[in-house]
């Protein structure tokens, strides 16, 4: 047995370890409806290369491993990894592992609020009537896109430049540029080409419609550009961005996933103090453990 009380397994000229294990669904009260995320509850004594091999393996949009804090206020630490790279922070990851880490029997140390350690450093997280609620991090990178930019824009979604509305980076760690449409059908109707830039694209519902926009993500793997079902990283920088420029006033809810089949609902919300928090619904589809 392991000093963590689980058992040692020697496979090859390696020991692994029996570390328990989620699968779990983010943004949506419906399991198998929203975006899912592999998480490792004990992400300790994992190399780097480990993680990024499993989380190529698992193929999701994101895997995450928690680990012991390091900063004194942390209630845990995550590393967090698509099939090819790490990212410093996500959305879907961090309500998801936060979900995880309060599944497997954590309490976090003030009652009012769960605080993440991750790469853009301390995201609080708190429990909502409908699930858990991330504090929008700040933008790394805001503004108007430049004309080249742009250019290549209009090229990967198939569009034309008078089919934007408006266009802005909206990065607040994996690099995202936000564009946004006349309309929710608009978006619907993209069929983008394979591109190296990380686009996330809104347009408003009509009146009567219980939702504000739609979303869509879109993102390079390898060669190759993927969409992402629901993206809390981009709903949470096209919200600072969108409410910023007073087009959307929360409370509201945005909708994405439409286009794959998916049902994802994110809830953005302002408080008192001006802080945009992002909020969805995760429920727990697999459990158990892994070997790594």
């Amino acid at each position: 047995m392991s000093d963590h009380g689980v058992m040692d397994v020697r496979i090859g000229d390696r020991d692994r370890s029996h570390r328990a294990y989620m699968e779990v669904d983010v943004f949506t009260g419906e399991a198998y409806r929203g975006n899912p995320l592999a998480v490792v509850l004990d992400g300790d004594r994992l190399y780097d290369d480990e993680m990024q091999r499993f989380a190529n393996w698992t193929n999701f949009s994101e895997t995450t491993f928690l680990l012991a804090p390091v900063h004194p206020d942390a209630d845990y630490r995550v590393r967090i990894f698509t099939p090819s790279v790490e990212l410093p922070f996500a959305g879907h990851p961090t309500l998801g592992s936060c979900h995880a880490w309060l599944e497997s029997g954590h309490r976090p140390k003030r009652p009012d609020r769960i605080v993440q350690e991750c790469g853009v450093g301390l995201v609080d997280v708190v429990r909502t009537e409908t699930g858990l609620a991330f504090a929008a991090p700040p933008l790394l990178r805001d503004g108007p896109v430049d004309d080249a930019t742009l250019d290549r824009v209009v090229e990967a979604l198939g569009i034309t430049r008078d089919d934007v509305v408006d266009a802005a980076w909206v990065d607040n760690g994996p690099g995202w540029l936000g564009v946004l449409l006349a309309s929710a059908e608009a978006v619907l109707a993209l069929r983008p080409a394979d591109s190296e830039l990380k686009i996330g694209v809104a347009g408003p519902h009509p009146a009567g419609h219980d939702a504000a926009y739609e979303v869509r993500a879109f993102f390079p793997e390898g060669t190759h550009t993927f969409e992402d079902p629901v993206t809390g990283s981009l709903n949470a920088s096209l919200a600072q961005w969108l409410v910023g420029s007073g087009r959307f006033t929360p409370p509201y809810l945005a909708t994405q996933g439409t286009a794959l089949g998916r049902a994802g609902r994110v809830s953005v919300e302002r408080d008192a103090d001006g802080r945009l928090w992002i909020g969805g619904g995760v429920t727990t589809c697999v459990q158990g453990t892994v070997v790594l």
